[in-house]
């Protein structure tokens, strides 16, 4: 039975990914799960989630790129830069669907984003959101982030809704209040919904209920994990010989006779057992092959 791999969550409105994690411990009976990269609470969407070994891809899904669907509302600023804060102003929508078009598509390409308060980030270790919550404002330095693509789905004024594929570390929240403050009328996001990390869409995602009325019908809930291996098909596949697994079981550098199908290679490689089994990413050193990350279940 596969006890390690990743699984395609659909995070919910109104669940924290802290949440969703602590539900899926409960589901599976185990406590080494990571999810790989936060939604707010109010945004829904794609969350993988790595449960057992998985966990070591954690941080390689956190920081790829990402696709989202979000709703900008015009006219309305508030310290959340989002629909759930304090308005702050409120201004009249005058500009012409040219113009939101223009300004949208304007923000395609590597930008400067300043983060939101609102945010986890932190400040001599404390989080932003927790000096918003006391009142204060932190100078926060603009950091570079790449808008791959960004497509305008439907305007119905004042609220604009548009597709963003972006880089680790975009907050559409602040791409909204970037847009609204070009526009001259300000704006907010009103709603947000991950449609894409990494390969991961959303239309084969499935809900923590999903997974719960599974196990309660005493259905095997492990056999909706996607092997590890899936996130690094970009990577050369290698083979091991027979005479070769006993070292490399043991973490033991391989060579390339090591091998029944070797193929020279730069970067990484994934590695498996004569039986098909994964396990692992390699590197080279030369003309050795070093291991790099073990995955192996056995």
């Amino acid at each position: 039975m596969l006890q390690s791999g990743i699984i395609n969550i659909y995070k919910e409105r109104g669940y924290t990914s802290f949440k969703v994690i602590s539900v899926l411990r409960s589901i599976y009976n185990i406590k080494k799960i990571g999810h790989c990269g936060t939604l707010d609470p109010d945004a829904e969407g794609v969350l993988p989630v790595c449960i057992g070994k998985a966990t070591k891809v954690c941080g390689l899904l956190t920081d790829a790129s990402k696709e989202y669907r979000a709703t900008l509302r015009l006219g309305i600023c508030t310290d959340t830069e989002d629909m759930t804060g304090t308005v702050l102003s409120e201004s009249a929508v005058e500009c012409s669907e040219d113009e939101i078009r223009s300004a949208i598509l304007s923000f395609k390409g590597d930008i400067e984003q300043i983060p939101p308060m609102y945010s986890a980030l932190k400040k001599d270790g404390k989080k932003l959101y927790e000096y918003a919550r006391e009142g204060k404002e932190i100078e926060r330095k603009p950091r570079s982030v790449t808008i791959f693509d960004i497509n305008i789905d439907d305007i119905n004024l004042p609220e604009v809704t548009f597709t963003v594929s972006c880089s680790k570390g975009t907050y559409i929240r602040s791409l909204c209040r970037d847009i609204g403050e070009k526009l001259g009328c300000g704006g907010c996001m009103a709603a947000l919904v991950r449609t894409k990390h990494s390969g991961f869409m959303i239309e084969d995602a499935v809900t923590t209920d999903f997974l719960n009325e599974k196990k309660e019908a005493g259905e095997d809930v492990f056999s909706f994990l996607i092997p590890t291996d899936s996130v690094f098909m970009d990577y050369p596949r290698l083979d091991l010989n027979d005479g070769a697994v006993k070292n490399a079981l043991n973490g033991g550098s391989l060579l390339p006779d090591d091998f029944s199908d070797y193929t020279d290679f730069s970067g990484k490689c994934r590695v498996y057992l004569p039986d098909g089994s994964f396990l692992g990413l390699y590197k080279r050193a030369g003309n050795i092959i070093k291991l790099d990350t073990y995955f192996y279940e056995g």
